[in-house]
């Protein structure tokens, strides 16, 4: 159906179509071009990334940092339980089994008071997630990383531009993978980044982000000629699409304004519905900088969900619910992940549900939704 308010709308906001013509003029519409070196240098001064290398996907970027931290088979990675599968899949793909963390029942990150207990002596990596752009608590991860000689890679594909305590998320692990998926704050339909804070790995990321070559280093004039030199793969978008994120980019003010003031709105008019019927609405620590990517609620049990998607549905609004435990879906059992591994996860996930957000969304129909709550009345 044709939502009044759906729950994401990708829109341009800015030079996104005078961009992309400009890279159409300029003869180089594969990656790398002109658009692709602004977005690097808009990402590295922005963050504070020693390098940053567009991906086609924040999988692929994922993918990247499993090659770079050489995952081989019988390697751990420690990884939340509630996240997307690409966080966990790109590590499996190079052999490592997954060790499930669960997580926090406020901020929904990966509670490092029990990531200690998780590590053995084949522990390779730990990748915290920054759920909704909210941080993780990264002082206690990175103790306890440092302390046992551990990579993190932050999964950041929420959380561009949040902060934990004044610093960037993004520039705490040895790297941090991005999202420009259409759901993003910063978009370019399908993309993301590579954020690399340890210099020992920049040079082979371009040889693998390049399909193995060093065809980088020949366009700088480093080498006559470029060959075979590693392992890689073709992870290289469009510079047209380099482009439409550019643009974005451009629009960060405008982009993070908006959706801040949608956030609040939520928060300031929901909270008393909350309050009085048992409903969790996002916990934002006061040492923590958010990036308003999502607005969601833990609601009273399951049934209740089922019964308010249905209900806002039937006013035209859409709303969706989040991941699946990662320890118990087929995959996860395959890896010994069995119920009860992750109590708060297994929770979580039945009760939560996303509210319409994007760049675009008006006071008016912030208001409809919340207005929507309030005539819900099935609380049996």
């Amino acid at each position: 159906m044709d939502y009044v308010i759906p729950f994401n709308k990708p829109m341009m906001v800015g030079a996104e179509m005078e961009y992309i013509q400009a890279a159409l003029h300029n003869l180089h519409v594969s990656g790398d071009g002109a658009f692709t070196k602004q977005t690097h240098a808009w990402l590295e001064n922005t963050i504070g990334a020693k390098k940053a290398l567009l991906t086609t996907s924040c999988t692929h970027a994922l993918e990247m940092s499993a090659i770079l931290l050489d995952i081989q088979p019988g390697d751990e990675v420690i990884v939340p339980a509630f996240t997307f599968v690409s966080t966990v899949n790109a590590f499996v793909l190079r052999g490592a089994k997954p060790i499930f963390a669960d997580i926090r029942p406020d901020t929904l990150n990966m509670d490092e008071t029990k990531l200690e207990a998780l590590i053995t002596p084949h522990t390779r990596a730990i990748v915290p997630v920054h759920y909704a752009g909210v941080a993780c608590e990264m002082d206690a991860i990175m103790a306890i990383a440092n302390r046992h000689g551990i990579a993190v890679v932050e999964d950041n594909a929420h959380g561009l531009l949040a902060q934990y305590k004044g610093k960037n998320l993004g520039t705490f692990g040895a790297m941090a993978t991005q999202s420009f998926h259409e759901t993003k704050n910063f978009h370019c339909g399908e993309g993301g980044a590579l954020l690399i804070n340890d210099p020992q790995y920049v040079e082979r990321a371009e040889i693998i982000r390049e399909k193995g070559t060093n065809r980088s280093r020949f366009f700088r004039g480093q080498v006559d000629k470029y060959t075979w030199v590693d392992v890689g793969s073709s992870y290289l978008p469009s510079d047209m699409l380099a482009a439409y994120l550019y643009a974005q980019f451009e629009q960060r003010e405008y982009i993070q304004s908006s959706r801040a003031q949608a956030w609040r709105l939520y928060a300031e008019h929901l909270s008393d519905w909350a309050e009085e019927h048992r409903v969790q609405l996002p916990t934002v620590p006061a040492h923590v900088e958010q990036a308003y990517h999502m607005f969601y609620m833990l609601l009273p049990s399951l049934e209740v969900r089922t019964k308010i998607i249905a209900h806002l549905k039937e006013r035209g609004i859409q709303t969706v619910f989040h991941y699946l435990p990662l320890n118990v879906s087929d995959m996860g059992k395959a890896f010994g992940g069995k119920a009860g591994d992750c109590p708060v996860t297994e929770d979580v996930s039945d009760r939560l549900l996303r509210l319409p957000f994007y760049n675009t969304l008006s006071e008016s129909d912030v208001m409809q939704v919340v207005e929507a709550f309030y005539a819900f009345t099935d609380w049996v």
